[in-house]
């Protein structure tokens, strides 16, 4: 068993001054060294077009390529540098994941290899451009979940990284949509829009109760509803692994458990319940649940936990804009794996 942490941050400001920030957090922190193995085999594999990455961030969210200057001075980075590790528009990012919605409430498992994890989770309020969110972080500048201010929260699941594309990673997407997008519609219309790297059902949910899954490939988009998403596509088939039983296994445990329309607190037991059937201990496979989330769009409230069978804690981001600060600083939690997070 390993006890795993992640922080939390809390900013109000631009997004300039949210980079400075973050990047002197990451000189004292073992995250950025515990990914430098990880960056060296991007380096080897992708070229950054420092050109055509900042037109496409200044294209689909223009601030937060002054948030990357911010960790570049920060941190001592050339721009390529800076780019490379947090402009999200080539890294190989594998996940599982499930997700469960309804009206209320979208609650997630986020499954990978433990290693892969910040252990960040920020509370942001941009006052330059951009919606205020709260979510976990991956690659420091992106978000793997989330919910903004708009009540619009969401999350992703991967499919496939065959076939790729030039295009964002999800990890980048999700920052976007959080900051950019107010409603399902609005997010839908930006995931047509913007080029994908690889293949991943975006799951959305809004303070009306509007709740929509969105296929996204780089080459497709489709959009459709249910109550359960998990690793594979139901429209564009032909994107699919060739091996899903384990993805629609769990899709099945979380429709049927649904029929009898579970509460809040039901659906998070049921994906938090390492005995349940959807939650995954995998680690070693990068295909481990790091985290559960749930978010409640009508009360901007999330409530999350680390590792499996956990009680959950409670986040107001409606009360953090309103200036109560939060007393946690930190997040904790076990895992049944054998390394810890990148933060450690």
């Amino acid at each position: 068993m390993k006890k795993v942490t992640s922080d939390i941050l809390q900013f109000k400001g631009s997004h300039y001054d949210f980079g400075v920030y973050q990047g002197e957090l990451l000189k004292r922190s073992p995250l950025l060294k515990n990914r430098e193995s990880m960056y060296k085999r991007f380096t080897q594999k992708f070229t950054v077009d420092a050109p055509h990455i900042k037109h496409l961030l200044n294209t689909f969210a223009p601030h937060i390529t002054d948030e990357i200057e911010g960790l570049a001075y920060a941190l001592a980075f050339t721009e390529k540098q800076a780019l490379l590790h947090f402009a999200g528009y080539y890294a190989n990012i594998k996940s599982g994941c499930s997700i469960t919605t309804n009206p209320r409430y979208m609650i997630r498992n986020y499954d990978n290899a433990p290693s892969s994890y910040d252990g960040r989770f920020v509370f942001f309020a941009p006052t330059d451009s951009g919606f205020a969110s709260m979510g976990p972080t991956m690659q420091v500048t992106g978000r793997m979940d989330g919910l903004n201010e708009k009540g619009l929260a969401i999350g992703y699941n991967f499919v496939n990284t065959k076939n790729n594309g030039d295009g964002f990673v999800c990890n980048m997407i999700g920052r976007i949509l959080l900051e950019r997008c107010e409603s399902v519609d609005s997010a839908i219309g930006l995931l047509r829009d913007i080029p994908h790297k690889h293949s991943f059902n975006y799951v959305l949910l809004d303070a009306t109760g509007n709740s929509k899954i969105v296929e996204a490939s780089p080459r497709h988009v489709a959009v459709r509803e249910n109550i359960a998403c998990t690793n594979h596509f139901n429209i564009l088939l032909e994107e699919n692994r060739y091996r899903m039983e384990d993805s629609l296994a769990r899709e099945q445990v979380i429709s049927d458990a649904q029929q009898n329309v579970l509460t809040t607190q039901e659906a998070f037991k049921l994906m938090n319940g390492i005995e349940r059937g959807v939650f995954a201990t995998k680690y070693g496979a990068w295909d481990g649940t790091l985290h559960t989330a749930g978010y409640l769009p009508s009360e901007r409230k999330a409530i999350f936990a680390l590792g499996g069978n956990a009680l959950p804690v409670l986040f107001d981001l409606d009360g953090w804009l309103q200036g109560k600060r939060l007393m946690i600083t930190k997040l904790k939690g076990v895992l049944d794996a054998n390394e810890g997070f990148a933060n450690m």
